[in-house]
C-alpha cells in the first residue's frame, strides 16, 4: 500500500475509505428522517456524501 508502487489506488487510501464508511452511515441516517425531508435534506446528503469519493479519486488521478 506504499504510493508510486503499482496497483496502488485511491481505493487504498485512508481517506477514500472513510469517506466510504461515512457515506454509508449516512445512508442509514436519512432513512430516519421525516417523508418531507426525503427530497430535500435527504437527497443533498447522499449526493454530498458521493461527491466526497468522487472528488478524491478525481484529484488522485491529476496529482500523481
Amino acid at each position: 500500500m506504499k504510493e508510486g508502487k503499482p496497483g496502488f489506488t485511491f481505493e487504498d487510501l485512508d481517506v477514500w475509505k472513510k469517506a466510504r464508511v461515512m457515506r454509508n452511515q449516512i445512508s442509514k441516517l436519512v432513512k430516519i428522517f421525516p417523508k418531507e425531508e426525503k427530497y430535500r435534506l435527504s437527497d443533498q446528503m447522499i449526493r454530498a456524501s458521493r461527491s466526497v469519493k468522487a472528488n478524491l479519486a478525481e484529484g488522485y488521478g491529476i496529482s500523481l
